[in-house]
């Protein structure tokens, strides 16, 4: 009887079987069944949560790691690249020369290197590490892929929502794989394409159309429920769109009534010197939103940064860009821990893969998903501390060498979301939410 108890393909032992009752499975189903077990053991292990929120900095097309956070001074020169390697706050561990701001204060977060994965286009890459999940089929570089819900959606699902506000945004758009698949578009990601850096800036759907009073606006929602006869299908599997335009129409509603929504895209009331820390530009003013956001609440907000898919005159455009992102990364992770609001807000920075290690005939590196660098803070994460290493020049991975898997798993157990949680579809078909939840010790 010392032998393992044999399991069924669904991961169902026949003790489990036994323990939930044939009563179980015969009257209420097998999904039935298994929702009870998830259920049970979600009571009898509850993650630890350190963290509340999350801002992901995407950084689509796939950042470099040779002009970032993995530099190889000793490599040749075709490998090595234009820019020179600085020290860190951390003896021993160096940046790229363009780092400078995040090379000090390397004390308040970590960097994973060695993350790797075999989905080396743009549409593959995006869903492994969006959401944990490799995609199921071969896809195309530039496709917009869901065949698992992101990590936004999950924790939108899993946290809830702030009074007033949604659970999800994304600036300036959605990642292409960062909607919520079959746990339905109210978990889908709130856009705000507005530059928070424009004069003018005004965020959809928050504030009344001029000249449209709250009462006329009250009015015509009554007139819209009454000439509304949709007939509705509550059941999931059936996936009714009319309740998502409902769930649309609801959150538009709540936004325009929401003073907690207006006061947190306020970003005017920011003191002058907070806005020129993040940088008055685009993306450094989303930064500063997001953190508007995180204190206002909200559990997951995307940064999404595109334009990082350096194919040619790579080091002419990281020149301009590299100071200006470091800038306004160092200003958000050390804005939230001067606030009190780094221990409980995650802030990580990634894209899909690295770059390849040899430079090409047009100054450019091209798509390597052997080796990545992933910047992770806050939730408790040890400051300075470096996971993984790649080889001398920067092919690939070869210390703790992790899978996306392991990176998605940290950022659930961080914010208190079993890894190891079974979902279920519309049509009640159980999904591993990560099918390794095995997070990553060195940042817990």
């Amino acid at each position: 009887m010392g032998s393992a108890m044999p399991k069924n393909c669904s991961g169902v032992s026949r003790r489990d079987a036994l323990q939930l009752g044939l009563g179980a499975l015969l009257g209420g189903g097998l999904v039935t069944a298994l929702r009870a077990r998830g259920f049970a053991a979600e009571v009898a292990n509850p993650p630890a949560a350190k963290a509340k929120s999350c801002v992901l900095i995407w950084q689509d097309g796939g950042p470099t790691h040779y002009e970032m956070f993995d530099p190889k001074p000793d490599a040749p020169a075709e490998y090595r690249g234009d820019f020179k390697a600085i020290p860190t706050a951390t003896p021993g561990v160096q940046f790229s020369e363009h780092m400078t701001k995040l090379a000090k204060g390397f004390g308040k977060f970590a960097m994973i290197r060695s993350i790797r994965h075999e989905q080396g286009n743009h549409g593959a890459g995006n869903h492994y590490m969006m959401t944990g999940a490799p995609p199921r089929i071969p896809v195309g570089c530039g496709a917009f892929v869901s065949f698992h819900p992101s990590m936004g959606s999950v924790v939108a699902c899993e946290k809830g929502a702030p009074a007033g506000l949604p659970a999800y945004f994304s600036m300036p758009s959605m990642a292409r794989s960062g909607g919520p698949n079959f746990l339905g578009a109210k978990f889908a990601p709130f856009v705000v394409a507005e530059d928070p850096n424009g004069r003018s800036f005004k965020v959809r759907d928050v504030a009344l159309p001029e000249g449209l009073t709250g009462e006329r606006f009250d009015d015509r929602a009554g007139t819209r429920s009454e000439v509304d006869t949709l007939k509705r299908f509550m059941d999931r599997a059936a996936g009714d769109p009319a309740l998502a335009l409902d769930e649309h129409y609801k959150q538009a509603y709540d936004l325009m009534n929401s003073r907690e929504a207006q006061a947190a895209f306020d970003i005017g009331r920011e003191p002058e010197r907070t806005r020129e820390r993040y940088g008055r530009n685009a993306f450094g003013q989303r930064c500063l939103l997001a953190r508007r956001l995180v204190e206002a609440g909200v559990p997951f907000v995307t940064v999404y940064d595109g334009g990082w898919d350096h194919h040619s005159k790579l080091f002419d455009s990281l020149k301009k860009r590299l100071p200006e992102w470091d800038n306004s990364v160092s200003a958000l992770i050390e804005d939230l821990d001067q606030r009190g609001l780094l221990d409980s807000t995650l802030v990580i920075a990634l894209g899909e893969f690295g770059r390849t290690p040899q430079i090409n005939k047009d100054a450019g590196r091209d798509h390597w998903a052997n080796a990545m660098s992933v910047l992770f803070a806050g939730g408790g994460t040890p400051g300075g501390t470096v996971v993984g290493a790649t080889d001398k020049k920067g092919f690939a991975a070869i210390e703790r060498v992790l899978a996306p898997e392991n990176f998605v798993s940290t950022v659930y157990t961080k914010l208190g979301i079993d890894p190891n949680k079974i979902l279920f579809n519309q049509q009640g078909r159980p999904a591993h939410l990560v099918s390794d939840p095995t997070p990553i010790k060195e940042l817990m």
